[in-house]
């Protein structure tokens, strides 16, 4: 199996971390996001490049924000699937 046969089901395949924490950042916003990944670079004068340097060298920090990222791809798609009338069609 090739690698582009591989990746075609992995959401992240693509994604830059920079990619994901900007979109995250524009999501949740500094203060959220420093609570649900509690990292200092997110708490304590957060920026893009600080958060960037820090998670290329911790790989659990790293996996946390891409577990985010992915659990706020699912919470938009299904906030783009509710209707605002239920039981409607």
């Amino acid at each position: 199996m090739s690698e582009v046969q591989t990746q075609k089901n992995n959401p992240l395949h693509g994604i830059t971390l920079e990619k994901m924490v900007t979109t995250l950042v524009e999501y949740y916003g500094w203060g959220e996001l420093g609570i649900l990944v509690k990292v200092r670079c997110f708490n304590n004068d957060p920026s893009v490049k600080s958060s960037l340097k820090f998670l290329r060298k911790t790989p659990w920090a790293r996996a946390k924000v891409e577990e985010l990222y992915l659990e706020m791809l699912r919470e938009k798609a299904a906030d783009e699937n509710k209707s605002p009338w239920p039981n409607r069609e």
